[in-house]
Order: C-alpha cells, then structure tokens, then sequence
C-alpha cells in the first residue's frame, strides 16, 4: 500500500502566488470569510507559529486534534500541524477535504522510520504487539497494532497485558522514558525528533545557574540527561497545564517553543524560558511546523489545495489501530 498525498497546485505556486496577494487585505479577517464559507474548521498545534494558534478552531497537541478531527461536522479540515497530523485527519474523515498549508510540512521522527524497512524490524519481532506513536506515515500506522500519543502512552501499555510483548516505535527516546514508568521491557525502534535532541545539557546547566528558582518542564521526546533534571515530563498540554497550576513564576521549556505563547497568554505574569540548542542556536524550533504561515492558510482556503488524499484500503489498514486508541482513551 502506498500513500497517495496530492497537492492539486504545482510546485512553488506559494512562493509565485504570495506576490499575488492584496497587501491591504486583512488575512485574519478573509480567513474568518472563507470558514464560514466552506464550513471549515481550523486545527491548530501548539507548535504553530503565534497568529496561526490564535486564527485556530481548536488548538491543543496530538491527541487533542485527533479526537476533535474524529468528531468535528466541518465539511474541511484546514490541519495546522505537520503532514501525519493531516493524514490522521484523512483517516478519521474520509468524506471531508482535509488541506495542510503547506505540504512540505513534514516530520523529522516519521521519516526517520521508513515503511518497508518498519515491516521488516516488526517480523523479526513476531508475537509483539506494536504500539507505535502517533507520529508516524499512515503506512507505519497500517502495520501497527495501536496507536499512541505522548498524552496517553503510559495509560495504553497499562491496559496491554503484562505476558504480551510489546514493540514501540518510532521515538526511541519515549521509549526509554516509558520503560522507566511503566516498568515494561519494549523493543524499540531507533527513532528520534530533530528538535527534541537538540537542546544542550550544558545551556540548561546554565540557564539553571541563571535562574535558580526556574521549573525545567521537558517532553518525553527529550533525551535521558534533559528529562532526568525535569522537575516535570509529560505532554504539550500536560506542560501547559502544569504551568498553569503551579505556583512557580519561572520556567525552562524543553519543547518547540510554539507552547509558550499558550503558555503566556495563560499566565501573563510567569515567566518562560526557551532551553536552547548548544551555543544558544535556535534549533529548537521545528523547521516543519514553521513552514506554515498565515499566508499559506489563507491560500490553502482560497484555493483549496494542497489537499491530503489517501487509497481507502491504506485509510482502512491505518484506521483500525487509532479508533483503539480513541476507544482506549476514553
């Protein structure tokens, strides 16, 4: 099975069409026109830049969209995220068109586990069950058995049992972290996120030294000696939550920054600090998330392309394993 992702506008039509935008057209305004137009509803994640958070529908991190995707009545999906959160969409809403601004919009960690070279790491595996995170290809997503995001990892593997082997993929590093948890052995595939590897041990080091009284909130994508000096480890919205309600006035991010606008707009009077790359580089930003832009989702919704589409036994194969997730969420 082969995924078929079309993008009905030729390649470079964003970079050729943006010059052709009115510079006194209000995108904010025209984007609230065309919603109501085309009954679209916008998804937007919590890694999206600033303006496109505050134009979303529902903004929240992967299980939060996937639930809404699953249950929204809008006849488009405009998805502001990264291409698998789009397809996710797709799988759940087959009759919708679902759009992506830009479809280049990728992700380091789905890449970085191929579907054929997949099928090939589960079959020297027989008898696991796979469990594989939610960033992932639909193909990936075929061949698994479940699905799971970082928000409700540890409460599937707590419902697996305990004599069934368990292979987990594609993020090697909340693998690791879900062993620690949850005490299971998981064979896991050899994955990672570009951005989640990047942040520097010692800028934290000395941001901390900076900042004494500063809470490090980290994601469990984030390597061992980042999340061993977390004061708290959990999800995008786990780490907004727990912003929220802690008494703290200072924080160090070990996530993409796009959270802490939630997180500001949450809190005005904390303060939140973005834990850098090595030598303070600003590679923590996600350079797929990023390529979303107003510009983009107002062309998206003008034009209605680039559109994600998927072969239906592929959408059927990938389906299966999230509606147990959804099921096993509730």
């Amino acid at each position: 099975m082969v995924s078929k992702n079309v993008a009905t506008a030729p390649a470079g039509v964003f970079s050729r069409e943006r010059d052709s935008i009115d510079p006194t057209l209000d995108l904010f305004d025209e984007i609230e026109k065309f919603k109501k137009k085309l009954n679209a509803v916008i998804l937007g994640h919590y890694y999206q830049e600033p303006d496109i958070q505050d134009i979303s529908d529902v903004i929240g991190d992967s299980l939060a969209l996937a639930q809404q995707a699953a249950k929204t009545d809008a006849e488009v999906i405009v998805f502001c995220g990264v291409h698998f959160m789009a397809e996710v969409a797709k799988i759940l809403n087959p009759e919708k068109q679902v759009l992506l601004p830009d479809l280049n919009a990728g992700c380091s960690l789905a890449d970085s586990c191929p579907p054929l070279q997949f099928k090939k790491f589960i079959e020297k595996h027989p008898g696991h069950l796979v469990l594989t995170y939610i960033n992932c290809s639909a193909e990936v997503k075929a061949l698994s058995d479940l699905i799971c995001t970082s928000s409700n990892a540890e409460k599937l593997i707590r419902q697996i049992p305990k004599d069934r082997p368990i292979l987990f993929a594609p993020d090697q590093h909340l693998g690791k972290y879900l062993i620690k948890k949850t005490g299971r052995d998981l064979v896991l595939w050899p994955g990672s996120c570009v951005v989640h590897i990047t942040f520097s041990e010692r800028e934290l080091i000395r941001l901390q030294v900076k900042h004494p009284d500063a809470l490090l909130l980290a994601h469990p994508e984030c390597e061992d000696r980042i999340l061993r000096r977390a004061h708290h480890v959990g999800s995008t919205s786990s780490l907004l939550e727990f912003a929220k309600k802690n008494s703290a006035s200072k924080f160090i991010i070990a996530t993409e920054p796009g959270i802490i606008h939630q997180m500001q707009k949450a809190c005005p009077e904390k303060c939140f600090i973005p834990l850098p790359g090595d030598d303070g580089c600003s590679c923590n930003e996600c350079p797929y998330m990023r390529l979303n832009t107003l510009e983009k989702v107002y062309l998206c919704m003008r034009d209605r392309t680039p559109e994600i589409t998927l072969p239906e036994d592929l959408r059927n194969a990938a389906m299966a394993p999230l509606q147990r997730m959804l099921a096993m969420s509730a």
